[in-house]
């Protein structure tokens, strides 16, 4: 399966890390490996379509995904400070998705 990553995935990724930014690539890769059958603790569905990589390390990050025309996007990502996942990220992700075309 493809992977898309939008800008502000990648700008993310700058912002990490080489630790980081490999355990985040591994857990990509495994998204492509095994597309919408991956599941805990790498990925876990959230509402709407939107799912979220986990990427546990020193510091927790998610990255927001979704899969449209037979590819997984990349939306939006956050190193994760709270049990709750914070409302302004999932409106932050859900905005991209709703941009995809």
């Amino acid at each position: 399966m493809q992977i898309i990553l939008l800008d502000t995935i990648v700008t993310f990724l700058k912002s990490l890390t080489e630790k980081e930014v490999a355990k985040a690539i591994k857990t990509i890769e495994l998204l492509e490996e095994f597309e919408n059958q991956l599941s805990m603790p790498h990925s876990k569905h959230l509402t709407d379509g939107l799912l979220e990589l986990r990427i546990r390390g020193t510091r927790e990050i998610r990255i927001f995904y979704c899969f449209h025309k037979n590819k997984a996007v990349l939306l939006h990502a956050y190193i994760k400070k709270t049990q709750k996942t914070p409302e302004k990220e999932l409106h932050k992700a859900r905005a991209a998705k709703d941009n995809l075309h």
